[in-house]
């Protein structure tokens, strides 16, 4: 299972790098780290899942790869929802967004009992987190999204803000509580 979650995160990783390569060349250096999203969240996961594979634990990496899989899977999901709802015709291509950041979100909080995160791991992930929510809606960095998503630019800085919150919820709830559900990996 892992070999093929580190096959199918690999070339997810390549195709979202790709996806960004438009925005990522109008984008300013300083900037670069925080366009996109999605592809750097399943790149953290794939360094956890080569980890994994060799019987380890990364901590800091676990706590980065399930917020941002979480936050950036449920995000794409809405954000391809609601430029339906509000208008734009939506092709194949956004339902296999639909599905595969869906899957980016599962797989993340499947994982979480086999993670090793620390509450200050996840402290660390939380201002990264949320100083990406300021690059992206302060600086305008954000994702491209639909031309009839514009107009709600804001409300979308807003709930993304909340969804960074909802994520570090379920990350400390089932990944890092005292109380949550422990797993082994063996090698």
């Amino acid at each position: 299972m892992l070999y093929m979650l580190l096959i199918i995160n690999f070339f997810g990783t390549i195709y979202g790098y790709y996806w960004y390569k438009d925005q990522l060349a109008a984008t300013p250096t300083h900037f670069l780290i925080f366009v996109p999203d999605s592809p750097t969240a399943s790149l953290f996961f794939l360094f956890v899942l080569i980890a994994f594979i060799l019987g380890r634990n990364v901590p800091l990496l676990e706590a980065l790869a399930a917020v941002t899989l979480i936050k950036y899977g449920l995000w794409a999901v809405a954000m391809n929802i609601g430029a339906g709802v509000t208008g734009s015709q939506l092709g194949w291509q956004n339902y296999m967004l639909i599905a595969s950041h869906l899957g980016m979100a599962i797989q993340a909080v499947l994982y979480l009992p086999y993670y090793r995160i620390k509450v200050w791991h996840l402290m660390l992930v939380a201002v990264w987190t949320l100083h990406n929510d300021i690059i992206d809606y302060v600086y305008n960095m954000h994702p491209y999204v639909s031309w009839s998503l514009q107009p709600y630019i804001h409300h979308i800085g807003y709930f993304t803000f909340w969804l960074s919150i909802f994520s570090l919820i379920v990350v400390y709830w089932y990944g890092v509580r005292e109380n949550r559900l422990k797993l082994s990996i063996r090698p």
